[in-house]
């Protein structure tokens, strides 16, 4: 009777344990399920990211509704964060630290105002901190200029060693720091001996005994730290490449959401710290802290070289997000002529790699159709028939409705088919040039190539006609003047009597539509420049317009635009430079906003003019395929 119990017991324990793995198994991810491997339960899955495939996590939905849905990545790290600041109340309220709290204060006033503030007020926050490094008493206190401490003024602590609105203290730290990244260490030399880094690299602090001498928990910022430099470095860059701006400024998520799923690859971590430090640097004119993102430009471009070798992870979004970081650092350093079209063309080859069904969810979707005008002007540098023109890539990623399409993507639908009408007039030319082919076979080949110019012509004017004539906020407006400062002046000349005028300045209701008539002034170019049809092409007088209606938006774009977002009149700006005729007013124009731009924002490329994103015959490299 007794053994009868037991074995009946045991039965019973064995069909529970069955039942709890069936309903564990139950409760992972499809991709944990198919591996067969231990899933968390967050979106996406630690196995998911690890994998390189986090947009692949997806849930079945459960059949008991009273069942724990898997929570979201977000929620995770915010349950976390909120864990680990009970855990710093607790540990304060074991003893003394206000010590702890006051540095803490100081450190998060400074990463404010470095994050924030103008380029002269972050000069001289930095000559402040090196002048307190170099005292060999501790940190001394430094008046600000009335100017800024007027800007920055903040209530006075009660405490002398706090900043207040006339100083600037920071308290030192003497406990050591263990090397992480030596690459880096010239970053920390530049702030601190106060335990933020030594000049091994960036570090983590060591707590020790006693009362002066303690860790304080948790990062000045919103990423996950490395050292507090390195995020007041990530965060600069990540509000100059990635802004935050409304739907109707255009999307600009991508590289913030990038930043977030940093600390799952190492790759994107190193590509973060080296574009990011490069970028401090030149914005405050520091050449150490730029030199320190500059050695570590090898080490991302070895690990994204052994990424692209191997089948798994030339896939995965780590191999794409560092692409497009690469991209971000170009444009910044130009380290040679060719690197960032060759980042560009590398990206290409990418998404066509992963196909269009990798990016509906999650970062991949951002990294595409955010970026989607630097991609499909990548295929018109590469004046190749593009991938980007099949219709999976005009719908497939939009099909989940992550994002909806806007006026620029419904623009960008018409551009991608100009690559194979440019391939076509290069074809066409050589052929020419080379005499093997016959009259006939020439004359196919020449009708073939209106035909496909008067068909892209009609569809630029019905998308005018259907999205810009009817925009909702309104169509752009002429305005004699957009400010009293010292602004360059457009001056262009009057085709009918050839004199040199100062034509008013074009001002658009939001930034999206801005871009979005730089984008069509600069295809309509492209185009046209292909059209041989003896009629209804585009005359050089309407080319000219066009190159001018170019000029005559980047006063509104430059003063509107907050970050970097000029970046995506690269294309446009070296479009309309080629329209413009040598050694003209118009060009003298030009010259002085890409000196602008390169002095204001950091960016090396439009100092140079960017030859290198020509989209004219015979200037880049091409690619098979793109």
């Amino acid at each position: 009777m007794v053994e009868d119990q037991d074995q009946n017991l045991r039965g019973t324990a064995a069909t529970i344990d069955r039942r709890k793995a069936a309903n564990r198994q139950a409760r992972s991810c499809r991709v944990c399920r198919l591996r067969k491997v231990k899933c968390d339960r967050v979106k996406p899955c630690h196995a998911c990211c690890a994998h390189g495939h986090p947009s692949k996590c997806v849930y079945d939905s459960p059949i008991d509704e009273d069942e724990l849905q898997p929570i979201s990545q977000s929620d995770e790290i915010r349950n976390l964060r909120n864990e680990i600041s009970e855990l710093r109340a607790r540990i304060n309220n074991q003893g003394n630290r206000a010590q702890g709290h006051r540095r803490l204060a100081e450190l998060e006033r400074v990463f404010e105002s470095i994050r924030a503030a103008p380029l002269d007020v972050v000069n001289n926050i930095i000559w402040q901190i090196r002048a307190s490094h170099s005292s060999a008493d501790g940190p001394a206190l430094l008046p600000r200029p009335a100017d800024e401490a007027g800007a920055y003024s903040e209530t006075a602590p009660e405490d002398e060693s706090v900043v207040t609105d006339k100083t600037l203290s920071i308290a030192p730290r003497n406990y050591p720091v263990r090397s992480r990244t030596p690459s880096a260490g010239s970053i920390i030399d530049d702030f601190t001996d106060d335990g933020y880094g030594t000049s091994g690299g960036f570090g983590t602090s060591e707590s020790q005994s006693g009362d002066d001498e303690f860790y304080v928990c948790g990062p000045v910022s919103r990423f996950a730290p490395q050292s507090p430099a390195l995020d007041v470095f990530i965060q600069r860059f990540v509000d100059a490449f990635s802004p935050d701006v409304d739907f109707s400024s255009g999307r600009a998520g991508a590289i913030r959401a990038a930043a977030d799923i940093r600390m799952f690859s190492p790759m994107i971590s190193n590509a973060f710290e080296s574009v990011s430090a490069t970028f401090f640097g030149r914005s405050v004119q520091d050449p150490r802290v730029e030199a320190s993102g500059l050695k570590l430009y090898p080490k991302v471009l070895r690990s994204l070289q052994q990424a692209l070798l191997d089948p798994e992870r030339s896939r995965s979004e780590a191999t794409l997000v560092t692409v497009t970081l690469l991209m971000a650092f170009e444009s910044i350093e130009r380290t040679t002529q060719g690197s960032i079209a060759a980042h560009a063309m590398g990206a290409m080859q990418l998404f066509r790699h992963r196909g269009a069904e990798n990016h509906i969810y999650g970062v991949e979707h951002l990294l595409f159709t955010e970026l989607r005008p630097y991609w499909v002007g990548a295929a018109l540098v590469n004046r190749r028939p593009s991938f980007f023109a099949e219709e999976a890539w005009k719908t497939v990623p939009w099909s989940a409705g992550t994002t909806v399409k806007d006026i620029l993507h419904y623009l960008l639908d018409i551009v991608v088919d100009i690559p194979a009408v440019l391939a076509q007039y290069d074809d066409l030319e050589a052929s020419r040039s080379s005499g093997v082919l016959g009259n006939g076979e020439l004359v196919a080949k020449q009708t073939k190539l209106w035909n496909g110019v008067a068909d892209l012509t009609q569809q630029f004017l019905q998308w005018k006609k259907d999205w810009v004539d009817n925009y909702p906020a309104g169509p752009p407006k002429e305005v004699d003047s957009q400010g009293d400062d010292s602004f360059p002046v457009f001056r262009c000349r009057d085709l009918r009597t050839m004199e040199i005028i100062t034509p008013k300045t074009l001002v658009y209701p939001d930034l999206r539509l801005a871009q979005t008539m730089c984008v069509y002034y600069a295809t309509r170019l492209i185009l046209s420049s292909v059209d041989t049809r003896p009629t209804d092409r585009v005359t050089p007088a309407e080319q000219y317009t066009l190159a001018c209606n170019i000029c005559r938006s980047m006063e509104c774009y430059l003063r509107q635009a907050p970050g970097n977002m000029i970046n995506r009149l690269a294309l446009p700006v070296r479009v309309a430079w080629e329209a413009l005729p040598p050694n003209g007013v118009e060009r003298g124009f030009m010259q002085e906003i890409f000196k602008l731009v390169e002095k204001r924002h950091s960016l090396s490329l439009w100092g140079s003019a960017m030859p290198e994103i020509s989209p004219r015959a015979g200037s880049p490299p091409k690619v098979e395929g793109g």
